[in-house]
Formats: structure tokens, C-alpha cells, sequence
């Protein structure tokens, strides 16, 4: 009877454990160097399940894929950290080292090497998902003699599944 019992919380207990999510982001690129075309960015990121939960913290890996309208693409794999507070907020912050490719030339980021830095606010929605707005910043950390960066703002909905 005890091992039922244990299974059926175990059950019940699992919708309440942070699933994973795409989180779809559309905002704007403001590139760091002078000769850079700043552009429209859009966003595609996969958050997995957390792999530690704590009290309000949860950590997990992700990818993510931006684009913006010159066809400047970075993809990238990395870490993720979520606090929440106040309920139903929450301030997330992300590492994701990656491969940059520029479309047309003219938003060179000094290498194909470039590490995003993300720190968002967002707010969880009664049916799980979450909106956020959140700022990125991708640069090569001076490991190339060119080191411009870019800083991105962008609106986001977190689909959770």
C-alpha cells in the first residue's frame, strides 16, 4: 500500500516540475560598431527540464538561434538559471558560446566564435507559459583583435510542453 501511495504522488506531483519550453523572442539588434547596420533579431530557444531545483532557483541547459533581417545567424549551447520571486515572477540569466555567421558583411563581430549573455524579467501566465522581456549581448570575449559586440532587446513567449 505504501509503494501505491508513493507512485500516485509521484504522478501528481509531476505536472507542479518545470517543463520543458520554445521560447520565441522578435526584438532589435544595436551593433556595437559604427559600419554595422543595426536590424530586426528574432529568436528561437529550447529550454530543456531543469536539472537542479532549488527553493525559487532552477538550472538547465538550452540552444538558441537568432536571426536577424541581414541574415546575421548565431546558434548557440549553454546554460541557464531561472529565479523566481513575487509568485508568478521570474528573472532568468544565460551563458550560450556559439557560432556566429554574418549574412552581408557589414555586422562583423570579429570571428565566428561568440558567446551570448542573456538576463531577462519575465511573469508565468495561468496556463504555465510565460512572457518576457530580456537583453542579449554577443561578443567574442576578446579572444579575436576585433571585439564590437552586439546588444539585442526582444519580447518573448515561453511555450511550455
Amino acid at each position: 500500500m505504501k509503494f501505491t501511495s508513493a507512485i500516485l504522488a509521484l504522478l501528481l506531483a509531476a505536472p507542479a516540475a518545470q517543463a520543458q519550453s520554445l521560447v520565441f523572442g522578435a526584438g532589435f539588434s544595436d551593433f556595437s560598431d559604427s559600419q554595422s547596420d543595426d536590424e530586426a533579431a528574432f529568436s528561437l530557444e529550447y529550454q530543456h527540464r531543469p536539472f537542479h531545483e532549488a527553493s525559487r532557483f532552477s538550472a538547465t541547459w538550452g540552444s538558441a538561434l537568432t536571426v536577424d533581417t541581414a541574415g546575421d545567424i548565431h546558434i548557440g549551447i549553454g546554460l541557464i538559471g531561472i529565479y523566481g520571486f513575487a509568485e508568478r515572477w521570474f528573472v532568468e540569466g544565460s551563458v550560450m558560446p556559439g557560432y556566429f555567421s554574418e549574412g552581408e558583411g557589414r555586422n562583423d563581430l570579429g570571428g565566428e566564435f561568440q558567446i551570448r549573455t542573456l538576463l531577462g524579467l519575465g511573469y508565468t501566465l495561468d496556463s504555465g507559459n510565460k512572457v518576457s522581456l530580456a537583453i542579449t549581448h554577443k561578443s567574442n570575449a576578446s579572444t579575436q583583435d576585433n571585439n564590437p559586440g552586439v546588444n539585442s532587446a526582444l519580447l518573448r513567449y515561453h511555450f511550455a510542453f
